[in-house]
């Protein structure tokens, strides 16, 4: 942002130095307008084009039916795994002094594993070994994602905030975009246009080996980008910083944050849990939801299903590109956070009660829009309440698990809503609005940030 606003502490707030308060220096910005989209770009491939396509078709092949309990199982120890090692890698990251830096060999190294994991699931044969593999998956790149998300803080001054938020931000449409494209294809036929796009006829998402060759996919493009960005963007050596002393419990003690020191911290962790929770309560289910509530047929699902969340990415594109500049510009960020959740709570009630193809896609633009506004400003919020800037990749890591828990949480959350409760997928459209629009509105309370 243009400048960093405060205002005066309140009794929950203690205005502690803020994690920006000194500019970075001496890292090359230029490359890392290209470089870090495309590193969160191969990330969102993984955590988007596995769960929204792979994991579904996986467990069909093994269970032959589509059912929300095994799908569960997956997606929770993953989600539990990675809440672990998110945290954890960017302490380590923030400890580490090499001639590499603190945040590149994590990059690199979780990229190499995660890959090797990747073609390891791939070979699953049972709900068990998609559940630990999945899981070292989530573990190992979250070490990834905690090291990525801490080159903001790290290297970009505070006045380009906007701009880079929505950048990474835009890794998740991004992402979904070509991971529809390359994985389920596009069939646009559900827009009235006869025509589709891309699917390399179900190569990449095959029912009858659990969609095995995506795997190979994703993990070549995660080696790849790690590698064009550890050596176009180079972290700087920090063999000659201060070493702190090794201290196991000090360690385990440092992953605390005083929630009255550091209150607008802790509330910001929470409103991205919020919205992160609603957002993951549809996501993780759109295959089943389209099968099973709008009652496409099974063969027709991975086109559609792809159609639609392209048609969502674009929108949440084009309102992080118009969104982000505005932000740098107007240096408020709290009134978009709000406006994101009053329009995605908004949003969520269009598939409850127009439950048909082109309902859905109503939804996906209306929804698509409004989290792109979110996303254009997440990261300039968080970035402004972090507690200290010798634990940033720490801080990160803690604030990743509000995306590492919703995906613990959903799995639970909407089997019992759809089947235990016996409310059925319509349900999960306004209970996913209320817990968005509550998670947005937190941000109000948010008091070092305008």
């Amino acid at each position: 942002m243009s400048s960093t606003t405060t205002e005066a502490p309140g009794p929950s707030s203690s205005a502690p130095e803020p994690a920006t308060g000194a500019e970075p220096t001496g890292y090359r910005l230029g490359p890392l307008y290209a470089t870090l989209p495309i590193a969160n770009i191969a990330l969102y491939m993984l955590w988007l084009g596995v769960g929204i396509y792979m994991l579904p078709v996986q467990v069909i092949h093994i269970t032959g039916a589509p059912d929300p309990n095994a799908l569960k199982w997956p997606t929770f120890w993953g989600a539990l795994l990675a809440t672990v090692g998110n945290p954890l890698f960017g302490k380590l990251s923030d400890m580490t002094r090499s001639r590499f830096g603190r945040r590149s060999p994590y990059i690199l190294f979780c990229a190499v594993i995660g890959a090797v994991a990747l073609i390891i699931q791939a070979q699953a044969s049972s709900i068990a070994m998609v559940g630990l593999t999945w899981g070292v998956i989530q573990f190992i790149m979250n070490g990834y994602q905690a090291a990525l998300t801490a080159v903001m803080p790290d290297r970009v001054p505070a006045k380009k905030y906007g701009i880079f938020s929505a950048m990474i931000g835009l890794g998740v449409p991004a992402a979904t975009i070509l991971a529809s494209l390359i994985i389920a294809g596009v069939d646009l036929n559900l827009i009235g246009i006869d025509a589709r796009f891309g699917g390399f006829d179900g190569r990449f998402m095959d029912p009858a080996n659990g969609g095995e060759q995506g795997f190979y996919l994703i993990a070549a493009i995660l080696v790849a980008a790690a590698l064009l960005f550890v050596v176009l963007s180079p972290d700087k050596s920090t063999k000659d910083m201060p070493r702190e002393k090794a201290d196991i419990i000090g360690f385990v003690k440092g992953f605390w944050v005083d929630p009255r020191q550091h209150a607008d911290f802790v509330i910001a962790l929470f409103s991205r849990l919020g919205m992160m929770l609603g957002y993951f309560l549809i996501l993780t289910f759109n295959y089943f939801i389209l099968v099973s509530y709008i009652e496409i047929p099974p063969n027709e699902v991975g086109p559609k299903l792809g159609t639609l969340t392209v048609i969502g990415a674009v929108a949440t594109i084009v309102a992080a590109l118009l969104i982000g500049p505005i932000v740098d510009k107007v240096g408020r960020v709290k009134p978009f956070v709000v406006a994101s959740g009053i329009g995605a709570a908004l949003s969520l009630m269009v598939p409850m009660i127009w439950a048909t193809e082109n309902g859905m896609v109503a939804f996906q633009v209306l929804n698509g829009f409004f989290f792109g506004v979110y996303l254009a400003v997440d990261m300039a919020l968080i970035t402004q309440v972090l507690p200290r800037p010798e634990d940033v990749g720490k801080d990160m890591g803690l604030i990743n698990i509000a995306n590492a828990g919703p995906q613990i949480a959903a799995p639970f959350l909407a089997p019992f809503i759809v089947s235990d409760l016996d409310l059925g997928y319509e349900a999960l459209f306004p209970v996913a609005g209320a817990i968005a629009l509550a998670g947005a509105l937190l941000a109000l309370f948010v008091k070092r940030v305008k």
